[in-house]
């Protein structure tokens, strides 16, 4: 179990440039470690998949790796799995004991259409990628054709990617990796537990970008959480390789942000208590100015 402590972040925030350069480079060796992996192995496993619960940092992750490869002159295709879910009226294989459609469920994607693009890809034939409209929840207008060449790598990811329920049988030709954060904020005997870290990622986007209230965000988590132990959690075993996407200085620029947000939540919503434990850190840290988060940094996902 990775693990930091408030001390120690804080002291590193003093310097407050000198930190974002040590998280951003601690993360760039990590991704840097798994995509020499992936270049070696692109003869025999040109598909990737990367898979990791919600706030994990998936598409970042995705993008990196792709440009790594890129650098060492292996074109790399990332495809997101959103693009695969199929429309609400064709929905039925999601629905749970009492009717409702769960809405984490990997039935809500297209699982045969999926399963022959992955091994149409693997035999470099072309596919014609769907489009999702969210708003609408049906599929859009036309597709993506997209054809690897030998020697291309194609990158999917999404949250149930080494979910072989979606993915069949497909670990000769592929590359597995999960991605989640795995280290813990500490003070004294307290832990902030990884899953939190996530949270305050969903929280920042969810309020800045998508007009949530931070108790929607608390309400929605909790029917997330149930879907990575049922769905996700299962099959982080398949993975060939890990990839803790914690960010050292990524509390301490959340801090400031959040911290109004959810003390005025604190007075209204019923829940809270179980939440607490991100408020009580955020107090202890020292902020850091999200001016000084690169663009191409993780966070970025989150805060824009």
């Amino acid at each position: 179990m990775n693990c930091v402590s408030v001390e120690e972040l804080n002291k590193l925030a003093q310097a407050p440039e000198s930190f974002v350069i040590k998280g951003e480079t601690q993360y760039s060796g990590r991704i840097s470690a798994v995509a020499e992996k992936v270049f070696e192995n692109r003869a025999e496993r040109p598909v990737v998949l990367i898979s990791g619960p919600s706030g994990s940092g998936k598409t970042t992750t995705a993008k990196r790796i792709a440009n790594i490869l890129a650098r060492r002159g292996c074109k790399a295709h990332t495809i997101s799995m959103d693009n695969y879910f199929l429309p609400m009226h064709m929905n039925e294989a999601a629905r749970d004991k009492d009717g409702k459609i769960d809405f984490e469920s990997p039935q809500r994607l297209d699982i045969t259409l999926f399963r022959e693009h992955l091994e149409k890809l693997f035999r470099c034939e072309e596919i014609v990628i769907p489009t999702f409209d969210f708003a609408r929840q049906e599929r859009g207008d036309g597709g993506m054709p997209l054809k690897r060449k030998r020697g291309d790598v194609v990158i999917l990811e999404g949250i149930h990617a080494l979910n072989p329920l979606l993915t069949g049988d497909c670990e000769d030709f592929t590359c597995c990796i999960y991605v989640s954060v795995r280290t813990r904020i500490s003070e004294g005997e307290q832990l902030l537990h990884p899953s939190k870290i996530r949270l305050m990622r969903r929280l920042m986007r969810d309020k800045l970008y998508r007009g949530r209230e931070l108790s929607e965000t608390f309400e929605f988590f909790k029917s997330v959480e149930r879907g990575e132990d049922l769905y996700i959690m299962p099959y982080k075993h398949r993975a060939d390789f890990d990839i803790d996407t914690f960010i050292e200085y990524e509390a301490s620029v959340y801090r400031d942000i959040l911290l109004p947000e959810l003390k005025k939540t604190s007075e209204s919503y019923a829940g809270y208590a179980d939440y607490a434990d991100i408020e009580q850190f955020l107090e202890l840290l020292s902020p850091v100015d999200r001016e000084l988060v690169p663009e191409n940094a993780l966070i970025r996902e989150f805060i824009g």
